[in-house]
């Protein structure tokens, strides 16, 4: 057996060494399963006095380690050990790869996996891995829906400590980090650290497909999904999947039927905070982002973000089909359908999909006969106050959206839309059986029935069947008498 002078003690089972006989002996206990200390509150036990000892803290609350700089207490000595780190600026533990430095093993460690992509937690339950014991820890608790910290003031729970504390951050309007520039605040570093990145205009995260740079690391592996159309992150009781965690976690609030917040004007509870931000301006006819250039004001900050484009020209999100360009994601998406044919919203009475969640929302109406926008010339009422708008302009004449080439007027903008494929020639709809291109998906349809030899409009009194609805209004003139000239 090796001899080492500095560590005299064995352990005969494994061949470990220790300087001192008492290391030796609580060593043991390792392989003979004594837990010797037992804690009277949970009946936990330990192999070390010491190890009790820090336990209990857990349950008294009890933190005998204070910093002498700061004040902070803690209930071990190590944790006042790494603390001082903070104070002192020591990091003695150096990334080879990259040079970072950190004051604690553990972090290196932590660190080391985001270069190797090693995540050594996997959870038995649904398979997903973590760079963390704690990740883990905190990902178990979705399966037991377990939440053990609880706000005091407004009862909602959270899976992690620190999520209830920026909670209560919150309702304490305390934002704790400022930024220098613009006196923006925040209740986290990190989002601090995350804003300050705007300012410097730093992008460091590359996506190799297509150059584009964001400022955190998440944004692109988020952006890098468009290309390959991951969708990581699925829903275990109805099977949807997500491209982003944070679109799965709201999608099971559908579930559980959790809206945790709530508006005090209306008593009405929404699924995202985000949702109540955008709700309270409608009950104060409040109006708080203003555009710099032409004064506009908008409700939310994201509609200001995405006015203001109209004014730079800006139209970051392409279509990878037909390269057109778009100011806002959400417009791109809905492009993208008509390349797809995709109707992803479904009415759930008659079964009719539709390609935008608003066509949907104005169809329901429909079962429901409800018609809450009324004429006040004519009394017709309509749907959509969409549609009352374009039906006042029946009897004003009215037409506001002009072209600029041609200087025709039009009362709707979506036949202005239609009118500037004449002068830009583009005709998106295409035939997939003769490949006839057309400037309008009404036209394609239209097309399409020459081929199938579909007549879906019938004529109530013969029976005679027509492909286009113009060609049976025609004929039901023929029967009326009506003149057709």
């Amino acid at each position: 057996m090796k001899f080492h002078s500095d560590k005299p003690y064995s352990c005969r089972i494994c061949g470990n060494y220790f300087t001192q006989k008492s290391s030796l002996n609580t060593h043991m206990k390792i392989h003979t399963g004594g837990k010797s200390y037992a804690c009277k509150i949970c009946s936990r036990s330990f192999f070390e006095k010491g190890n009790l000892d820090q336990h209990i803290r857990t349950h008294t609350g009890e933190k005998p380690y204070s910093c002498k700089i700061c004040g902070n207490a803690f209930a071990q000595k190590s944790t006042l050990n790494t603390h001082m780190k903070i104070h002192t600026g020591e990091k003695c533990y150096a990334c080879e790869i990259c040079s970072r430095s950190f004051a604690e093993k553990r972090n290196l460690n932590q660190h080391i996996r985001t270069h190797t992509g090693e995540k050594p937690y996997s959870c038995k339950v649904c398979g997903s891995s973590f760079t963390q014991k704690s990740s883990l820890n905190t990902h178990m608790k979705r399966h037991t829906s377990e939440k053990p910290y609880a706000c005091e003031i407004c009862s909602r729970s959270f899976w992690e400590k620190r999520s209830l504390k920026q909670h209560i951050e919150r309702h304490n309007g305390n934002n704790l980090y400022s930024c220098t520039v613009c006196e923006e605040s925040f209740t986290q570093n990190s989002s601090l650290t995350r804003h300050m990145k705007m300012h410097s205009q730093e992008k460091p995260h590359i996506c190799e497909i297509c150059s584009k740079s964001f400022h955190q690391k998440r944004n692109l592996n988020q952006h890098i999904r468009t290309h390959t159309g991951e969708k990581p992150y699925s829903c275990e009781l109805c099977g949807n999947s997500f491209t982003q965690k944070s679109s799965l976690n709201t999608h099971m609030k559908i579930h559980i039927a959790e809206k945790p917040y709530s508006c005090e004007i209306s008593s009405g509870s929404v699924l995202e905070k985000k949702y109540l931000e955008q709700d309270i301006p409608t009950h104060t006819a409040t109006k708080p982002y203003s555009c710099s250039i032409c004064s506009k004001s908008f409700t939310q900050k994201s509609s200001l973000n995405t006015h203001i484009k109209i004014h730079t020209g800006e139209k970051p999100h392409s279509c990878e089909i037909c390269s057109k360009s778009f100011s806002h994601k959400g417009n791109l998406d809905q492009h993208i359908r008509i390349h797809t044919g995709e109707k992803p919203f479904y009415c759930k009475i008659c079964g009719n999909s539709f390609k935008q969640k608003s066509s949907l929302n104005t169809h329901t109406k429909i079962h429901n006969e409800e018609k809450p926008y009324s004429c006040e010339i004519c009394s017709r009422s309509f749907l959509h106050k969409g549609n009352l708008d374009q039906h006042i302009r029946t009897h004003t004449g009215e037409k506001p959206y002009p072209c600029e080439l041609c200087e025709t007027s039009f009362a709707q903008k979506s036949s202005l839309n239609t009118h500037m494929r004449i002068h830009s020639g583009e005709k998106p709809y295409a035939c997939e059986i003769c490949s006839r291109s057309f400037s309008e998906k009404g036209n394609l349809d239209q097309h399409i029935r020459t081929h199938t030899g579909e007549k879906p409009y019938s004529c109530e009194i013969c029976g005679t069947s027509f492909a286009q609805k113009s060609s049976l209004n025609t004929h039901i003139k023929i029967h009326t008498g009506a003149k057709t000239y």
